[in-house]
């Protein structure tokens, strides 16, 4: 299995094994952190299997283009041409989205993150059941720590590839980041 660092070191310019033929051979790569079942290495790399196609190709060309920044996928999107990006968006939104055994929120928690779904409207993004659509990515069961990290990003603009979800994120308590974090997780 490909840990992070070697996965980028595999894709590196003038790599001697950075060949990477087909559309699988470069999904390959991706499994080292992203996981060769769908389940990431860190809780903090999110699902992709099963995510949708055009939020994947967004985020692998906001990398490319300095919009989001994360120096593994830096060097991963650095090798990588337009129809590189397009196929291997179309290779992960094909697959299945994986089970990960995340407990449901309690109920207060529950109650906490529908009223702050209320105040910001996340489902008029990710829609009502937050499996998303298109370009806004399914939020459903994906990863709690990613989920709180990335929140967390948008809130002090670490992460500022969407600046709408920035607004949305400092209009939101940390509180009920974690509360939406928990939530989230332990939807299927």
């Amino acid at each position: 299995m490909l840990t992070a660092l070697a996965g980028a070191a595999l894709l590196a310019p003038g790599a001697p094994t950075a060949r990477a033929d087909t559309i699988e051979d470069k999904a390959a790569l991706c499994s080292g952190c992203h996981g060769e079942d769908g389940v990431p290495q860190e809780k903090t790399t999110p699902v992709i299997w099963g995510q949708y196609q055009g939020y994947l190709y967004l985020q692998l060309r906001d990398y490319k283009r300095g919009d989001r920044k994360n120096d593994v996928m830096q060097s991963v999107v650095d090798v990588l041409e337009r129809d590189d990006m397009l196929a291997l968006a179309d290779y992960f939104s094909k697959k299945k989205w994986p089970y990960i055994d995340q407990p449901a929120a309690p109920a207060d928690v529950v109650a906490k993150a529908q009223r702050a779904n209320g105040s910001v409207g996340c489902t008029g993004c990710h829609q009502a059941s937050y499996l998303g659509e298109g370009t806004q990515p399914r939020l459903a069961g994906q990863l709690k720590e990613y989920m709180l990290q990335t929140m967390l990003d948008f809130r002090t603009g670490a992460r500022g590839n969407n600046p709408g979800m920035s607004d949305l994120m400092k209009a939101t308590s940390e509180d009920d980041i974690h509360a939406m974090a928990d939530y989230l997780s332990g939807l299927r």
